[in-house]
């Protein structure tokens, strides 16, 4: 028997010993894989381990709900209890994508109804869904346990309503940054009297006043409450009032922090933070004064995540904070802190991992105070173990990325914005090819990498050449010709989304990526210079990609505007309003 033979035919026999398990045994080991691509490929080793994967599927993920229909995903997976869905681009977070877009949850509901009776759990994020739609999933599903809305639009509080009153076994609600009508907090109080099951409850960004008798309430029934997160409405002396009934919270987002307390508020408020022994996550404290926030100190102890993003702290008052958080692994503030505010972080913070400073008013030009490049680098300092940053800031060097990144080797996620499109190296004038080269060469765990300032094509030829795990790769006002563009599309064997705005890449550039769109979830290009013939010839050389235009009022015919190219089984979309071209 020659050698070929011998190997097809042990390739037999262990084809032939993995087969002859019972299905219930595979499907309980698959059942153990909590990883989607781990699923995905199991699949993928033969028939019978395909079919078990389907059967012991019960959570399913879809990064872009135009990939699939929901009709496909109910024959293929017949046991689903929790979905996870993605609608429009992330460029619509910037008024970029055309109003009625689409990505309507309500067919995927009626689906689900017909197929997924038993399913408990929905998590949209940047889907439009109406009150009707939410009345409809509150009435179709009798066990439904978990809604969390991101970024989504299309809905009031009418719609929150329904939810109370119908999900009686409601575990989750979760609004979060949403377009949302706010028409009041009555909806608080539709949840029935008996109802006790409530673990997580967040609408910090609703704008209203509460029913704040309806919410002492509930969280006084909800004894499992582990999440509770409000909006600014909810005063000081209510926040009391509410950590007496919950003081086993993991994460608290308080209201406004602001409000004029009498020396004995101040010792109530004090003395029952200091009982949150379970507290790991803080955010809210919206318009905080400083002559509070020594309140929260006995609570910080065990913070992991510490979320001031709505809170315009300066760097005294964050330095002081920080001196009682010890166990610090995320931080999001307000560039309010400035560079001092950021030294602090290096000297308070050895353990954190995730950094995101925003900025305060970001159309402010003539903004004075803000972050620096040395506020950075003293973070790198003080934090080794930092691995995922987003950092807006006014000016950078190439030299300070490149300590920042030596200090740091371990970064996944790098997103470095300079606010002032095209500024280069403020010390030098060059351009800011080098920083971002340190990046890619020395992080060789990157994963997602958003660039700005002033680049030529060597930063992405630099890309290519050395972001071999890249996935995500966001870039704005960049670049010199379609060559940067060609050498990422040829360059980075696991990129699967590609961001582009603003930026002098043509139709060779888009081209160049014909043996690489299908292996990726989407491209975005928005005010480049692709034209609808350069579309058009991508759309007829691969048919399984939707090549979408988004035309803009009195824009030149012969250009694309916005063009969204994704990969799809289910055909092009029938639901595209008519600013939206299909090619």
């Amino acid at each position: 028997m020659g050698s070929s033979e011998l190997k097809r035919s042990k390739d037999s026999v262990e084809s032939a010993r993995w087969s002859s398990f019972p299905d219930e045994v595979l499907e309980r080991v698959l059942s153990l894989l909590k990883s989607h691509r781990d699923r995905s490929s199991v699949s993928l080793v033969c028939k019978d381990w395909y079919n078990a994967e389907r059967w012991s599927r019960t959570h399913v993920f879809i990064g872009n709900c135009y990939s699939v229909s929901p009709e496909i995903v109910a024959r293929r997976f017949p046991r689903i209890r929790s979905v996870t869905l993605k609608g429009k681009p992330r460029f619509s977070d910037f008024n970029l994508v055309p109003e009625n877009w689409g990505a309507d949850i309500h067919a995927w509901l009626v689906v689900f109804a017909a197929k997924y009776p038993f399913l408990e759990e929905l998590r949209l994020k940047r889907m439009a869904i109406s009150d009707e739609s939410l009345e409809f999933l509150a009435i179709s599903f009798p066990n439904f346990k978990a809604l969390s809305l991101l970024s989504c639009d299309g809905f009031s509080t009418n719609g929150l309503a329904a939810i109370a009153t119908h999900c009686k076994n409601l575990t989750e609600l979760d609004i979060q940054e949403n377009g949302i009508d706010d028409k009041g907090g009555s909806w608080l109080s539709c949840f029935p009297e008996s109802f006790t099951s409530l673990e997580v409850l967040n609408f910090a960004n609703l704008t209203s006043d509460i029913n704040f008798d309806a919410l002492e309430k509930l969280v006084g029934r909800c004894k499992s409450m582990r999440v509770l997160k409000l909006n600014r409405s909810v005063s000081l002396e209510q926040l009391q009032r509410l950590l007496v009934s919950a003081p086993q919270l993991a994460e608290l987002g308080t209201g406004s922090f602001s409000q004029e307390l009498t020396i004995r508020e101040y010792e109530e408020l004090e003395s029952t933070l200091s009982i949150c022994k379970n507290m790991h996550t803080l955010s809210g404290l919206w318009d905080a004064k400083g002559i509070y926030l020594p309140a929260l100190y006995p609570a910080c102890s065990h913070l992991t995540f510490l979320n001031l993003s709505y809170a315009a702290l300066q760097s005294v008052e964050l330095a002081k904070l920080l001196a009682h958080c010890p166990r610090l692994k995320r931080l999001w503030v307000l560039d309010t802190v400035e560079d001092k505010g950021l030294e602090a972080v290096g000297l308070n913070c050895p353990l954190l991992e995730e950094l995101r400073v925003f900025p305060a008013d970001p159309f402010d030009d003539e903004i004075v105070h803000g972050v620096t490049e040395a506020g950075f680098v003293a973070v790198s300092f003080g934090c080794p173990r930092l691995h995922y940053v987003l950092y807006f800031c006014r000016q950078m060097t190439n030299a300070a990325v490149a300590t920042i990144v030596q200090n740091c080797p371990d970064f996944t996620h790098f997103r470095l914005c300079i606010m002032n499109p095209g500024q280069p190296d403020y010390l030098t004038n060059e351009p800011m090819d080098e920083a971002f080269g340190a990046v890619v060469k020395t992080c060789t765990k990157l994963q997602r990498l958003s660039v700005s300032g002033l680049l030529t094509d060597l930063t992405f030829e630099y890309i290519g050449r050395y972001a071999k795990n890249l996935e995500t790769l966001s870039v704005a006002f960049a670049g010199r010709s379609d060559w940067g563009m060609q050498c990422v599309l040829g360059g980075c064997p696991k990129l699967r989304k590609l961001e582009i705005r603003d930026c002098p890449f043509g139709n060779a550039a888009l081209l160049s990526g014909l043996e690489k769109y299908e292996s990726m979830r989407s491209l975005w290009m928005s005010a480049c210079n692709v034209t609808m013939n350069g579309c058009r010839l991508l759309a007829r050389e691969m048919p399984r990609l939707n090549v979408e235009v988004m035309k803009e009022d009195g824009s030149d015919e012969s250009q694309a505007d916005k063009v969204y190219v994704y990969r799809s089984i289910a055909g092009p979309r029938r639901d595209a309003p008519p600013s939206v071209l299909t090619l």
